[in-house]
């Protein structure tokens, strides 16, 4: 089983757009049986939410999960094929994942609260292992301990599948309670100023230790998982 995460670029994404992606799109990717579908679109829930980092033009608007047997077989080529038809230029990316705390999914359903998605590049003056290190090893314990997170999902980038893909290193999902989009107090889990300042301290130095501190992408959305490939479950 393979993994392939789709960004979805638009200057403009209302709530019909929103809605046509989690529904009427979702529906044709089911239908060419994929093992597995997630959407994160930004809708109204959290479009105004303060955890907004862009530097791409235009910028992410939502993710497409495709759990998948073959990254390049006749079924993601058909899947791709469906959303380049919903967005500018989308871009897709085969990841290996890992999970350091599942999201509270329901099937078929919106995933409470939100999910917090980042992409993140490694700095060049990182090799490889280091960059891996400092962020798997070193990162996830600091992220879970100092952030509100009830989900964490790392995605790491193992090479892109659709010509002049944005560079991305690692698609990163952190599911926050809803409060989290406009305070920064419910997003760090703190319990006053003093407690912020020292979450946000520790935060910051371990990301800039990896360089997530800068030319970062983060993208509020809704989550919705559709099918998974973990259960003997399937959506309608």
């Amino acid at each position: 089983m393979e993994k392939v995460i789709v960004t979805l670029r638009r200057s403009e994404a209302d709530e019909a757009w929103c809605a046509r992606l989690r529904g009427e799109v979702a529906g044709e990717l089911l239908a060419l049986g994929v093992p597995g579908l997630a959407v994160n679109v930004r809708d109204g829930a959290v479009r105004d939410s303060l955890m907004t980092l862009t530097t791409l033009d235009p910028p992410v608007v939502a993710l497409v999960t495709l759990w998948t047997q073959q990254y390049y077989g006749d079924q993601t080529a058909a899947a791709l094929d469906l959303l380049g038809r919903e967005a500018d230029s989308p871009a897709a990316y085969l990841v290996t994942e890992s999970v350091p705390l599942p999201p509270p999914d329901v099937l078929g359903e919106r995933t409470a609260g939100f999910a917090n998605v980042a992409l993140l590049r490694r700095p060049v003056s990182l090799d490889v292992e280091t960059w891996l290190a400092r962020w798997h090893v070193d990162h996830t314990p600091v992220a879970l301990a100092t952030q509100s997170t009830f989900g964490y999902t790392q995605n790491t980038v193992v090479r892109a599948l659709t010509p002049d893909a944005p560079v991305v290193s690692a698609i990163v999902e952190e599911n926050f309670p809803i409060e989290a989009t406009g305070d920064l107090h419910a997003f760090f889990g703190a319990a006053d100023d003093a407690d912020l300042s020292d979450r946000m301290t520790r935060m910051i130095a371990s990301t800039t230790a990896f360089g997530a501190n800068e030319n970062v992408d983060t993208v509020p959305t809704s989550r919705y998982l559709l099918r998974t490939p973990f259960s003997q479950e399937r959506s309608p």
